[in-house]
């Protein structure tokens, strides 16, 4: 299993703790974002758990036409720059264009190909060209394997820092299911892979105009995944997540982070605790 550097810290690879990729779904506004990243980092801090900052300066794939999309490239960018610059986090979002590659590499250590977008060969590739980690999400229509065919696109261009993403499949219309099989699959690439808590839960356009779901299962498939043994877990949270202008049905509350993480790495601890029992007794 490859380690990545991302920021101050390395991930992947066997005996490093989880890591977590966690943040409001969208920029509504900075003092929200500067708010709930801080309190990310409190939380991961006192757990020391490496943690990613995330949000998206746009929601290029919202549901309805008229849904809030977010503050842009260039202000939402200046926000997040904040974000790093206060915090000292390294800091993701999503691309959606080629054009927008440059411009959030300058600010963010990782670039975030969507789901939808993952087999769109142009956009990868300038991503990768940044030098700048790129995390691809896993599309809802694809198979675990196929996901080698990202990684190839990535270091076909010199890029030498990727993270893979289960986020659920489509599982007949306004449904995923989260198949745990795929993270082993997928971590046979060599590559750290996070598993998506908080969109595995979704009903994509389940809501008519808008995408629904259900966010107590989130934590449920977050245990599984740990137990599965990702590298990293990524969710969504929002200090209100009913008052959330984007995916507020799946979203996180904030008051929930802490007890979770610390069961995910509790999880994570009996895993290295009972792979150290095997080892002894092989090597004995």
């Amino acid at each position: 299993m490859k380690t990545i550097r991302v920021g101050k810290f390395i991930l992947g690879g066997q005996g490093r703790p989880l890591f977590v990729i966690a943040g409001p779904c969208v920029i509504e506004n900075e003092a929200m974002v500067l708010r709930t990243a801080a309190k990310l980092a409190e939380i991961c801090e006192d757990l020391a758990i490496p943690f990613i900052f995330k949000c998206s300066f746009d929601k290029a794939n919202r549901t309805a036409g008229d849904s809030f999309r977010g503050p842009g490239l260039k202000r939402g960018l200046a926000i997040l720059a904040k974000v790093k610059k206060r915090l000292g986090v390294p800091v993701l979002t999503d691309v959606h264009e080629i054009a927008q590659c440059k411009p959030a590499s300058e600010v963010c250590d990782v670039l975030q190909i969507p789901a939808f977008l993952c087999r769109q060969t142009d956009l990868i590739q300038a991503a990768a060209r940044t030098g700048r980690c790129v995390n691809v999400k896993k599309g809802q229509f694809l198979a675990p394997s196929d996901m080698r065919n990202a990684i190839q696109k990535i270091t076909a261009v010199g890029g030498r820092s990727i993270l893979l993403t289960e986020r659920g499949s489509s599982f007949g219309y306004n449904n995923l299911v989260a198949d745990m099989r795929s993270l082993p699959i997928m971590r046979e690439f060599g590559w750290p892979v996070v598993f998506d808590a908080t969109h595995s839960v979704q009903s994509p356009g389940g809501g008519g105009k808008f995408t629904s779901g259900d966010r107590r299962m989130a934590p449920v498939l977050a245990r599984a995944a740990v137990a599965a043994g990702c590298d990293g877990v990524f969710f969504e949270a929002h200090p209100n997540p009913d008052r959330a202008l984007s995916d507020a049905a799946n979203q996180l509350p904030l008051s929930e982070v802490g007890p979770l993480l610390e069961i995910l790495c509790n999880i994570q601890s009996v895993l290295a605790i009972n792979r150290g029992i095997r080892q002894n007794s092989h090597g004995g």
